[in-house]
């Protein structure tokens, strides 16, 4: 006898071209277990943990700015650490030191740690086109420099966000196929993260928006490079930073069927320890124990040679080697509402998770404000 089986319901389409887990009524809980919804992924841990010992700064808290995020409903941690002390953390009801969070685009800045390592190397050339790495690769980014896919300085025709008209591009619904945050819909072919990069089309690929376009396949193609250049895998590559930083929880990351980790977004972390892999930028790349990651004179050009500047309303800041800039602090954001930032000349680190429940998962404004107030508090000495 043959036993029916029906379609996993967190992971159908239903409207608004979400899956189940993605819609603002199941999206809180989504974002909680991401790391047990996503159909593939991959679990890291640290043999060794840095410690961390509160010291707290309860004027943290009384900062109104401050006050006013960890009060929006949709709040679920905030944690500010410098050196191995907890400054400041507050957390929501339903959520906790222990629990991981999705954190999404943040994990593109584990590309800032590899690529920089592979610059300083030798095995990646800044200035080079990603077709002499990647020989395979589409229009959309042979002729693109390794420069300006790390700066999202490239124009082809994928189109980053969930649109009901694709108008001809390649949209984010297919990557989240590719990588099993959703079921492929009837008729449509569900591809690896390689070969969607692949089929993706371009022309002429200068960026004359005079702001950078943001593309997750940017990450993805980075990775790809990374990987083929130094001829080590990116779970090598991601487990070196797992111990480097001494995450003391798991380092969850989705994949795709080949077992690919998606650099772009699919880590899923605690906030203390996407505070202790933060420490790692704060510290120039050095990690405990005195194992290095990343390279030093690539994070502080990372500040100091930015790329383009982001849309407005938030064109103060700058898009550089996968992460955000302002000249002074690091950063980057994730869909739905987190974002960690980090001030290299303070040592300070700041995590802020939440859970967006409007219809795209994001807002501008919010998030501007939001790392602003970040900004802030990890200036402060």
């Amino acid at each position: 006898m043959t036993l029916p089986s029906i379609a996993n319901p967190e992971l159908v389409t239903l409207f608004d071209n979400k899956p189940r887990w993605n819609l603002p009524d199941y999206r809180r809980r989504g974002f909680h277990n991401l790391h047990t919804t996503a159909r593939y992924a991959m679990s890291l841990r640290a043999p060794r943990v840095l410690p961390l010992r509160k010291e707290v700064d309860w004027t943290i808290g009384e900062r109104p700015e401050v006050a006013r995020y960890l009060a929006m409903p949709h709040f679920s941690a905030f944690v500010v650490v410098r050196d191995d002390r907890i400054l400041y953390e507050a957390y929501a009801p339903d959520f906790g030191p222990d629990r991981p969070h999705s954190i999404m685009s943040i994990t593109k800045t584990t590309l800032n740690l590899m690529l920089g390592r592979a610059v300083a190397d030798g095995f990646v050339n800044l200035d080079e086109r990603v077709g002499t790495y990647l020989p395979e690769i589409g229009t959309a980014y042979a002729e693109a420099t390794v420069k300006a896919t790390a700066d999202m300085n490239v124009a082809n025709d994928f189109t980053e966000g969930v649109t009901e008209d694709t108008g001809g591009s390649y949209v984010y619904h297919a990557l989240d196929l590719a990588t099993g945050f959703r079921l492929p819909l009837e008729g449509e072919k569900e591809e690896t993260t390689r070969s969607f990069a692949r089929g993706i089309t371009g022309r002429d690929l200068t960026n004359h928006t005079g702001h950078a376009l943001y593309k997750s396949t940017n990450s993805d193609i980075l990775g790809w490079v990374v990987e083929r250049a130094s001829g080590r895998p990116l779970r090598d590559w991601l487990i070196e930073i797992v111990e480097a930083a001494g995450l003391e929880g798991c380092f969850h990351i989705s994949c795709d069927r080949e077992g690919v980790p998606l650099v772009c977004g699919g880590a899923c972390l605690t906030a203390r320890d996407l505070a202790r892999y933060g420490l790692l930028f704060a510290r120039k790349g050095e990690g405990v124990d005195g194992h290095r990651v990343g390279d030093v004179t690539f994070i502080e050009q990372t500040r100091r040679n930015p790329g383009p500047p982001m849309p407005k309303p938030r064109d103060w800041m700058r898009y550089s080697r996968q992460m955000y800039t302002d000249g002074t602090f690091i950063s980057h954001g994730g869909y739905g509402g987190q974002h960690l930032l980090i001030n290299p000349d303070t040592g300070t680190v700041v995590v802020y998770f939440s859970v967006l429940e409007n219809k795209s998962a994001s807002d501008p404004d919010f998030s501007g404000a939001m790392v602003k107030m970040m900004a802030d508090v990890a200036a402060a000495k």
